[in-house]
């Protein structure tokens, strides 16, 4: 029996000629990745492991941004404690505020992953990555101190689940309400442990970003990974951001699957997830009235600079909703001063929301957008448990750039159909 796309991977990193789902396995790592709320946990476990320097200095990356700016005392203390690790250490890819950006959105521009790698982080949205054709997976602060050491991690090799996509999606549809409708489908334990593997004539029609996005949201189904293809789109992006090696894995002809699903995108409708988990979604049309206090568009799932062209073309020489807040989070610094340029800041601006520097904060209940009891929001991020933004009261609802800037017009959740 063949392999799939991601147990290729895997076999090639753990020098194995051929490996099967259930086989546990040693891998070479490309890349470590720890933020500020993990990384302290993974510094003081390092410390007892013994080992004068990490295993590589170029392949361990330290972004502190899920409390950054510094909210308050111990987040400041929790960077500072990060920070005199990255420069003790010598490691290259720590990116403090001023070069920063949310992490998932970072380490792609800056070009530290590229098709074929295997990367760790200590983040479960770590899945991004296999929007470049990448083995990347989230994993717990020990396993990124043990990875810093020796450059090396165990797996369980993970069984595959296929996603077919045919066709091409409609206007104000994008990768985001893709993966909230295979989500909403297979549920949040749909794809647990296992490979979520796109493939299919319908990949070309979709965007970097919109893989990235679905990347991104593999562990909402409990995947282990979200992998695409590697095609032209892919090529193009690895080399306008990076020099590295690559290597392109694709699936054997005789793979073996634990499920396949056919998804036609020209389908598929604007989706929302409503409260309090990602599964339980609705299309734009089932959703009624339901009344929202805050917006928020970025993130690590739509913070990228096709989402910011969406969300200011929907606001454009428009107002927001009375009673609304607008918070928008570019990915990172290079889509914010993209977005400058672009004129699109000043439109968000002028159409009453808030733009500020890339940061996890409201996405978690961190900062900058807690919501009151009571409070309802709608985000562009990538998880709605029971107080993920703020009061244990609050609810979130999750949906693509398009229906959240059409919302903040409104003060509803609104079809962007019926907007622009």
């Amino acid at each position: 029996m063949g392999m799939t796309m991601t147990q290729k991977i895997l076999a090639a990193h753990a020098g194995l000629e051929v490996v099967k789902a259930g086989q546990l396995i040693q891998a070479d790592l490309d890349l470590v990745l720890g933020n500020d709320v993990t990384t302290p946990v993974a510094v003081k476990e390092f410390k007892k492991i013994g080992v004068e320097g990490v295993f590589d200095k170029k392949k361990v990356a330290i972004v502190p941004d899920h409390f950054t700016p510094n909210k308050d005392i111990k987040s400041a203390e929790q960077c500072k404690m990060i920070r005199e690790f990255a420069y003790e250490k010598e490691i290259e890819n720590y990116f403090e505020i001023g070069e920063m950006g949310i992490e998932h959105g970072l380490i792609p521009e800056k070009g530290l992953v590229v098709p074929g790698d295997v990367v760790i982080g200590a983040d479960s949205h770590t899945c991004t990555y296999g929007a470049l054709g990448a083995f990347s997976t989230g994993i717990g602060s020990t396993d990124m101190a043990a990875g810093m050491a020796t450059g090396k991690c165990w797996f369980k090799v993970p069984s595959a689940i296929k996603f077919v996509l045919k066709g091409k999606l409609s206007e104000w549809v994008s990768g985001k309400d893709v993966i909230l409708h295979i989500i909403g489908m297979i549920g949040v334990d749909g794809a647990l442990y296992k490979s979520m593997e796109f493939v299919g004539e319908g990949v070309q029609n979709l965007s970097m970003d919109d893989r990235f996005a679905m990347a991104n949201m593999a562990i909402e189904a409990g995947g282990k990974n979200g992998i695409f293809p590697v095609d032209d789109k892919t090529l193009a992006y690895v080399k306008e951001h990076s020099a590295k090696n690559y290597t392109i894995y694709t699936a054997d002809g005789d793979a073996e699957y634990d499920a396949v699903y056919e998804i036609d995108l020209s389908a598929i409708r604007p989706t929302v997830a409503f409260p309090h988990l990602p599964d339980n979604t609705r299309t734009i049309d089932e959703v009624g009235d339901v009344k929202i206090d805050q917006v928020v568009i970025g993130s690590c799932t739509n913070g990228r600079i096709e989402d910011m062209r969406v969300a200011a073309g929907i606001l454009k020489g428009k107002k927001v909703a009375k009673g609304v807040r607008v918070i928008v989070f570019p990915v990172t610094q290079k889509v914010y001063l993209q977005a400058l340029r672009e004129g699109l800041i000043e439109d968000l601006i002028e159409a009453g929301a808030v733009v500020s520097t890339p940061t996890c904060g409201p996405c978690l209940g961190g900062h900058m957008g807690i919501l009151a009891k009571g409070e309802r929001a709608i985000a562009t991020t990538n998880r709605n448990f029971v107080g993920r933004m703020g009061h244990p009261e609050s609810e979130v609802y999750l949906a693509s750039p398009a229906v959240a800037a059409a919302s903040a017009l409104t003060g509803k959740i609104s079809n962007p159909e019926d907007i622009a």
